[in-house]
């Protein structure tokens, strides 16, 4: 809970504590600040800390922000936010799918009791019953975009992956944005969105946890159809997928409609 907005002019006392400007990384970003910890002003007047527990404390200490007064610092519970994550990125099988959802106070609280985390602590059928039951609670709050094979190869070969990663998390956070909510990015090389950009985010925010579980349980429905239009099971991942990788050679069936023509081991092949 925010009592009010801040300032860029409040701002420059902590260059007293040894911090310096850092250019914006976000259209929706004030000013950019580091020294033991980062601080970003957004326009909105929000003020985000990041770094290390501690450090944060002592500055936001130094910097007459402790919790007991009236003035709050938004840290890594933010109310509002809307997280973005994506999968099958690193599959020799399928195409590419992102996923958004937004969450405030109380809604992250009902993420908690559904066990909502990481998604690569859970198992596959973990997954589609946790992404199940999001969509279905929340159907206002999340947006897909599911980017099958043959649209993913075109893409690609058009714009780049890093452009395309790019171009489908902005459109996930713009399809759920709202006034005030900051777009949490689960950090990849390239990334140039996003208010806040940071790796293994989806262990960090329950917003970007939750895209990523419905994400992921979007990429296992392109395995089970991929699998079904092959007639032979379609393999997770790019380590143990050279026999069907084979298997697909051998067959009469359009390889751009199941694999990502740019990956080395499928042009090796094709």
């Amino acid at each position: 809970m925010i009592s009010k907005k801040h300032t860029k002019k409040e701002l420059n006392q902590l260059e007293k504590l040894g911090f310096f400007y850092m250019p914006t990384t976000s259209e929706h970003e004030l000013l950019r600040m580091n020294g033991s910890c980062t601080v970003v002003l957004y326009k909105s007047g929000k003020l985000l800390f990041q770094g290390n527990d501690d450090e944060v404390r002592k500055v936001k200490e130094l910097f007459g922000m402790v919790e007991k007064q009236a003035t709050l610092v938004i840290e890594r519970s933010e109310d509002e936010l809307i997280g973005t994550d994506e999968a099958l990125k690193g599959d020799t099988f399928g195409g590419l799918v992102v996923a958004g959802f937004r969450a405030d106070k109380k809604e992250r609280a009902k993420l908690e009791l559904f066990g909502v985390q990481d998604s690569k602590n859970l198992t596959d059928d973990k997954i589609v019953v946790l992404a199940k039951k999001l969509i279905e609670f929340f159907p206002h709050n999340f947006h897909v975009e599911n980017i099958s094979v043959e649209d993913y190869n075109n893409t690609i070969e058009a714009l780049g992956l890093t452009n395309t990663l790019n171009a489908l998390h902005k459109k996930c956070f713009k399809f759920l944005e709202q006034e005030n909510y900051l777009h949490v990015v689960d950090k990849y090389p390239g990334c140039k969105v996003g208010d806040i950009m940071e790796t293994k985010a989806e262990s960090k925010y329950l917003e970007v946890a939750a895209a990523s579980i419905i994400a992921r349980a979007k990429a296992l429905e392109q395995f089970d159809e991929l699998t079904e239009k092959a007639g032979f099971r379609i393999p997770k991942g790019s380590t143990h997928v050279k026999l069907a990788l084979e298997q697909l050679k051998k067959s009469d069936l359009n390889p751009r409609e199941f694999v990502k023509m740019h990956f080395k081991n499928v042009q090796q092949l094709f």
